[in-house]
């Protein structure tokens, strides 16, 4: 079994990120080779949440220039988990309403 902490990364705050929590939906950004049911359990661990449903998705990284260089940033792995309903609200989010 691989540790919670290295299956889910860093949360993504944005607009976006911060309206779906009114909805008890919470985005991270997962490890890539970490499956639906990984993350699901990495979360109720770390969080102490109950989690209903999880939705992953592959990003691609963006294509940047420096002058006539040519890079690509690193692909990544998106997660949106939805909490139950009687479920407690992930505090680490909450001071940045």
């Amino acid at each position: 079994m691989r540790i919670p902490h290295d299956i889910v990364i860093r949360p993504i705050i944005t607009e976006k990120s911060m309206d779906d929590m009114a909805y008890g939906k919470y985005t991270f950004v997962v490890d890539k080779k970490a499956n639906k049911s990984e993350v699901k359990k990495a979360v109720e661990s770390i969080f102490g949440v109950k989690v209903e449903k999880v939705n992953t998705m592959n990003m691609l990284g963006k294509e940047k220039r420096m002058g006539v260089h040519v890079g690509r940033r690193p692909n990544w792995k998106k997660a949106i988990v939805k909490l139950t309903e009687d479920s407690k609200r992930i505090e680490f989010f909450e001071g940045m309403e």
